[in-house]
């Protein structure tokens, strides 16, 4: 990363080299690190998660295969109903968490993507020969675009871009979310 060896920060006891833009590649550098350390403390611990209700998953569902196959004479027992609704049960609960934790893989990704994209504008301030260049800004701009999956997430960044208030932007997102959402041939994600 070319913002790397930019030297310590000097703002405590500022000298002739004490530069704004320094401090502020390495408040950049700080916001990245505490984004990356607090997705790389879950990430371990969400991926076993997953893998647990997986396995859960498919161990119930070999419990109702099995009790399914008892003969019909035991399959209609009182007990056995119970343990194939009950197993059916559990494995509904499993697939809403299964769902959940891919929930959590995306929220990963894009936190991931902040943290690229604020490398990258710290690279571009840090750089005086791309700092005042507005060519440099659109293609970092259009760097960061391309790099969004949903249209809602697009669409935000369009807004904020036009000059739009975040909070604005923010519900602009919800609604046509929600309006894809709603929307009876909807394509969004469930994983």
């Amino acid at each position: 990363m070319p913002h790397d060896n930019i030297g310590p920060s000097t703002a405590h006891q500022p000298d002739l080299n004490w530069s704004q833009v320094r401090e502020t590649i390495l408040m950049l550098g700080v916001s990245i690190g505490q984004i990356e350390h607090a997705m790389s403390d879950g990430h371990d611990s969400v991926k076993t998660l997953a893998e647990s209700f997986a396995n859960m998953h498919n161990e119930l569902k070999r419990v109702r295969q099995a009790a399914q196959s008892l003969s019909p004479e035991i399959l209609a027992t009182p007990a056995v109903q119970e343990i194939i609704s009950n197993s059916t049960e559990a494995a509904r609960s499993t697939d809403k968490a299964i769902i959940a934790f891919q929930f959590y893989d995306r929220m990963t990704q894009r936190l991931q993507h902040v943290c690229d994209a604020v490398d990258s504008l710290a690279a571009l301030v840090s750089d005086q020969r791309r700092l005042y260049n507005p060519g440099e800004w659109v293609e970092l701009q259009t760097q960061i675009r391309s790099k969004y999956t949903m249209e809602e997430e697009r669409l935000m960044f369009d807004a904020i871009l036009q000059g739009m208030p975040l909070k604005q932007a923010l519900a602009l997102t919800e609604a046509a979310l929600a309006a894809r959402k709603a929307a009876p041939d909807s394509d969004l994600e469930l994983f």
